[in-house]
């Protein structure tokens, strides 16, 4: 028996999903339209069904919607009929997913959609179809050729379908003005999530965590300081309270070079005065800017006043999966 060509089977599915996707950038038009304006004015959420294949793209679609700014949720045709169509409300819209636009789970709710006098945008693969003709609005996602050999397993008509949810999805995002920080509320579990979401009073060390010296302390005791506290840097305050300089391990480095006596030296003689600072409430991901930009490892946070109020390093930025 001749060795199956694995590659070859793969190209001709890649091929004719790609020919039914590019087919769908004609159907685009009013119909398209006018779903993206009844979605976009739903003052409810949006309900998507379907079963079988185009049940689990829906329930996919609906994820999309949800995440991109868009209140939806998926609801099992066949539940709805014993009990969970209670989950729909007047307010809503409902997007129905159907290749056939007959199948019989889909057909049994639209007389109580109907009674309802809720929206419908239907995702069919045929635009004679019951479910088309019951709808606001018919998404053509017609395939004249599945990738199965058989044409009988969804393969093309699945991907137009979820092709055209996402570019249902991403019109109605960028129709809201959905932004980067939008998403991130919808993501905070994510590292995108964490990196917009999460503040520096969220992750510096503050109060007796936070060292801090003031100008008369001798070099030794400073270094004592910035051991104790651990975090490679110490902040020098004066005499208002407010952050006069900085001094950190690298600081400590050239200051070897230079030949000084550390038990005689003060801080203020060695330390970094004006230096690169956070303030209060900001993103920890705009102070990772701030660091990278200045390539330093570490900082003070400081409130209006300029008095310190935390400092953090490179260490806790990674800890917090910021970087």
């Amino acid at each position: 028996m001749p060795e199956f060509d694995y590659t070859a089977s793969a190209q001709r599915t890649i091929s004719l999903e790609r020919d039914a996707v590019d087919s769908l950038l004609t159907r685009l038009g009013d119909n398209f339209n006018t779903a993206c304006a009844t979605l976009l004015d739903c003052p409810g959420r949006i309900v998507v069904t379907g079963m079988g294949k185009s049940g689990h793209i829906g329930r996919k679609i609906a994820a999309t919607l949800a995440s991109t700014g868009s209140p939806a949720f998926f609801v099992h045709p066949g539940e709805a009929s014993h009990g969970d169509m209670g989950m729909i409300t007047r307010q809503d819209v409902v997007i129905a997913l159907s290749n056939s636009g007959n199948t019989g789970e889909i057909v049994t709710l639209l007389p109580l959609i109907k009674r309802l006098g809720i929206p419908l945008v239907s995702i069919t693969g045929n635009p004679d179809s019951t479910l088309a003709k019951a709808a606001v609005a018919n998404l053509d996602t017609g395939v004249e050729q599945e990738a199965c050999p058989l044409n009988l397993a969804p393969t093309s008509s699945t991907t137009t379908a979820l092709v055209m949810g996402d570019a249902l999805a991403i019109a109605l995002l960028e129709a809201r003005g959905f932004s980067v920080e939008d998403f991130a509320f919808s993501h905070p579990g994510g590292s995108l999530g964490r990196r917009l979401l999460l503040l520096v009073d969220d992750i510096m060390h503050s109060g007796p965590q936070m060292p801090l010296v003031s100008p008369e302390t001798s070099l030794r005791d400073a270094l004592l300081e910035m051991t104790r506290k651990g975090l490679g840097l110490t902040g020098v305050a004066d005499s208002q309270g407010k952050l006069a300089g900085i001094f950190t391990d690298g600081d400590l480095r050239r200051t070897l070079d230079q030949g000084l006596d550390i038990r005689e030296a003060t801080i203020e003689q060695v330390m970094t005065p004006r230096s690169k600072t956070a303030r209060q409430g900001m993103l920890a991901a705009e102070v990772l800017k701030i660091m990278e930009d200045a390539k330093i490892s570490g900082l003070f946070v400081v409130d209006d006043q300029g008095v310190p109020v935390g400092a953090l390093n490179m260490h806790d930025l990674l800890r917090a999966g910021v970087v």
